[in-house]
């Protein structure tokens, strides 16, 4: 390849990229990249490298390659397609419209896919088994599918469609954060009061208080309809930068994707680096929720990186707590 290759490729650069190479469209770039993009994955269990190139509906590229996570159980990993998906939702791109990928999509990514809007119509093209540039909808490998309109009306959000779980976080000394913000902006305190980028909390560390409002803001985000219990994870590096993943369900459960391996896909999208970086993270999600993230939370970190300070925060909607969204 005659350019680096990167988790995102904005749309002026995919243009540029295609007329270089000679090609009819953007889509016929997919699969040329699909190769850069599976040098990028981390598979150290299996070292079957899975790589997933797609066309946002804005013109960028996107890329998604498999994570795996020694010591953790393989229901822990992250395919290609998940990557793919959650990349598209970390950047704020509101469809997918084509992919190219290295290998047919295994059941559980098939399934997954079925939580975007119309799925049947997204157009795949599997390198592997096609040379020319042969794409295929999604309906032609999962015919007859189950999914979220089986069980939701159509005015529920699915996958990279704007959410507001309308949560804020529980404060037991007193004083909410709803949406990050301080519910009580009078509410200041001598010497314990700290505002950070206009957010406001009492007594805690910048880093905690930049972790928590991450963090909710990505359970705010979460796609749960199926449960009810959204969740949200943010993670710091060494340097102070800070990564958010939102949990994911799928209509058929298993394919669900923790808001961990969201956060983490969003750190090596983001370039953070070796997973021995990451040095704090929060995860809020409801206290009393039928699906909960903390166990399952605390020892994918203490096994991915064992140096990570791990905290929980709680939270509510705001019709359980009397906040309300702006």
């Amino acid at each position: 390849m005659d350019h680096q290759v990167k988790f995102v490729v904005e749309a002026s650069e995919a243009e540029s990229i295609t007329q270089k190479r000679g090609l009819p469209s953007v889509r016929h770039l997919l699969p040329v990249l699909v190769e850069p993009a599976q040098s990028l994955a981390r598979p150290p269990i299996s070292n079957y490298h899975v790589g997933a190139v797609g066309l946002g509906s804005d013109g960028r590229l996107f890329l998604g390659v498999n994570l795996e996570f020694p010591g953790l159980p393989l229901n822990h990993s992250v395919h290609a397609e998940q990557f793919l998906l959650t990349n598209l939702a970390v950047h704020n791109c509101p469809r997918l419209v084509a992919f190219a990928v290295s290998a047919a999509p295994c059941g559980h990514c098939r399934q997954f896919l079925q939580e975007l809007r119309n799925p049947c119509s997204l157009q795949i093209h599997i390198t592997s088994q096609h040379q020319n540039n042969h794409f295929e909808p999604l309906r032609e490998i999962l015919p007859n599918p189950f999914g979220p309109f089986d069980l939701l009306d159509d005015e529920t959000p699915l996958l990279l469609e704007r959410h507001n779980n309308g949560l804020s976080l529980l404060d037991r000394d007193g004083g909410d954060l709803c949406n990050g913000f301080d519910s009580n902006p009078q509410s200041k305190r001598s010497g314990n009061f700290l505002t950070t980028n206009g957010f406001c909390k009492y007594a805690e560390t910048e880093r905690s208080t930049l972790l928590k409002i991450a963090a909710l803001e990505a359970a705010n985000n979460s796609h749960a309809p199926y449960s009810g219990c959204p969740s949200g994870v943010a993670i710091m590096d060494c340097d102070g930068k800070i990564y958010k993943g939102s949990y994911v369900e799928s209509a058929a459960y298993n394919p669900s994707l923790g808001p961990v391996q969201a956060a983490l896909v969003a750190f090596v999208a983001g370039g953070g680096g070796g997973y021995q970086r990451i040095v704090a993270a929060a995860l809020v999600e409801k206290e009393t929720a039928n699906v909960r993230q903390e166990g399952t939370a605390r020892l994918s970190l203490m096994l991915i990186s064992p140096q990570c300070d791990f905290t929980v925060f709680h939270c509510c909607s705001f019709d359980e707590n009397g906040c309300k969204n702006d």
